[in-house]
């Protein structure tokens, strides 16, 4: 399922593909062929067909012979518990919940007598938006807030689905070092000076950042393949534009991750316009600064100078548009700690990769509508909640994700050595394709 199968495929009964050999399979024969092990993306697939069918076997018989003593369900094909749910009603949306926040993963519609959307609601109107940014620059002799555009959204993924994502990035490292992922996905260049070597891994498209050894220009490889958007990234794209974060009409369908290791840093540059604006990039584990100017410096290695530094909390989205996405440069210094980062960009129409197919998922999705008075009406406003059993369900979410932010090792910080030498060229980012010696290549 990860790939290509070589030759034709027919069956005894002159059938041909893959489905057509299942079907000659007896049970036992279909077992071992499950249990081998699948992709990611197949895994998530078939799981989701694991609950479907589940679901709907419990709905029509009525039988909890398949429910374990704890209320979980066993993956048949890899033995894994999974927690038993219910179909959701088709107006809940909750479809597009990486997890509510207020009543565990798992949680039903019943839970503290709220309703996904109410619980969607409660979400929804605790984001935190800035809208505000202001820095006054002259460019071409005329006064100019280049800032403008810029937005940053806090409270967007809470604690729990923070560390999903987390988790969920570091597996694709480890498919990326076992060569489990396509050649120009992930990128794991050497360590050779403080601020260089980050891990990249991309989907959606291949970005060249630099002439490479081809002659290609910086920009889109339109004849190069990467694998596609991973299924919780998707989720995380839903949640954006139903949030009002991202809107409608720029949903991306692209994205760069960035792990930074401790002194890991991104040079000043803006962004290509083989993308659309507005994009967006999401910050996990560690808050760091980023700086904005028409004019960035570089101060020593990995460290630069600016003329407004934002703070990015973890958990939030900052929206890069207009001025503040085409006119300020924009740079992350030297990180102190173990970071993740996630850009979310749409290609120019013009410039998708020849293979590109448009993912039909992200095609249908919904902003949440709002009453006006419960809308954000200003920038750091947020709905005023009279109900004290709402109040308490909020404080009660704070708190466990409070506990699960401090309870979190850092298992993951590392280290790197100092260098007298910096230089802003070609190497600013790492080159595609290359992972470090011990990572075995597809």
């Amino acid at each position: 399922m990860a790939g290509d199968i070589p030759g034709k495929l027919t069956d005894s009964a002159g059938r041909t593909g893959t489905i057509g050999l299942l079907k000659t399979l007896n049970r036992d024969e279909l077992l071992e062929v499950l249990s081998q092990g699948f992709c990611q993306h197949c895994e998530a697939l078939l799981e989701e067909r694991i609950h479907q069918l589940l679901n709907k076997r419990g709905s029509e018989s009525g039988s909890e012979s398949t429910v374990t003593s704890n209320n979980t369900l066993s993956n048949p094909v890899t033995g894994k518990q999974l927690a038993r749910t219910s179909p959701p009603p088709p107006a809940a949306n909750s479809d597009i919940l990486l997890n509510d926040g207020l009543g565990g993963s798992g949680s039903t519609s019943s839970d503290n007598g709220l309703s996904e959307e109410q619980k969607e609601h409660i979400r929804f109107s605790q984001v935190v938006r800035k809208k505000d940014f202001v820095h006054m620059e002259k460019i071409n002799g005329k006064s100019m807030n280049v800032l403008k555009g810029l937005e940053l959204h806090t409270k967007v993924f809470n604690a729990e689905e923070q560390k999903k994502i987390v988790e969920c990035v570091y597996n694709l490292q480890r498919m990326g070092q076992k060569g489990q992922l396509r050649d120009r996905t992930y990128s794991e260049p050497r360590k050779w000076m403080r601020g260089k070597g980050r891990v990249t891994i991309q989907f959606g498209c291949c970005y060249n950042y630099a002439v490479d050894k081809k002659g290609n220009p910086p920009g889109i490889l339109r004849e190069e393949e990467v694998d596609p958007l991973p299924p919780l990234f998707k989720q995380m794209i839903k949640r954006m534009v139903r949030w009002h974060v991202l809107p409608t009409m720029c949903v991306p369908n692209s994205c760069i991750v960035n792990i930074y290791d401790e002194g890991d840093c991104i040079p000043p540059h803006i962004d290509h316009h083989d993308f659309l604006r507005p994009f967006c990039t999401v910050s996990f584990l560690t808050q760091c600064n980023i700086l904005f100017g028409s004019s960035l410096k570089i101060v020593s290695p990995g460290e630069f100078s600016g003329p407004v530094s934002i703070p990015l909390p973890v958990g939030s989205v900052l929206i890069l548009n207009g001025n503040g996405a085409d006119i300020a440069k924009h740079c992350v210094p030297a990180v102190p700690g173990k970071r993740i980062s996630i850009t979310f960009r749409r290609m120019d129409e013009s410039k998708l990769p020849y293979k590109f197919l448009p993912d039909p998922e992200l095609s249908r999705i919904k902003p949440f509508i709002v009453s006006p008075s419960s809308a954000p009406q200003g920038h750091h406003q947020k709905p005023v909640i009279n109900s004290s059993f709402v109040k308490a369900i909020i404080q009660q979410n704070q708190h466990r994700n409070d506990q699960v932010i401090k309870d979190k090792p850092d298992r993951e910080a590392t280290k790197t050595t100092k260098n007298d030498s910096f230089l802003c060229g070609n190497d600013d980012f790492p080159p595609l394709g290359k992972a470090s010696k011990g990572a075995s290549r597809r």
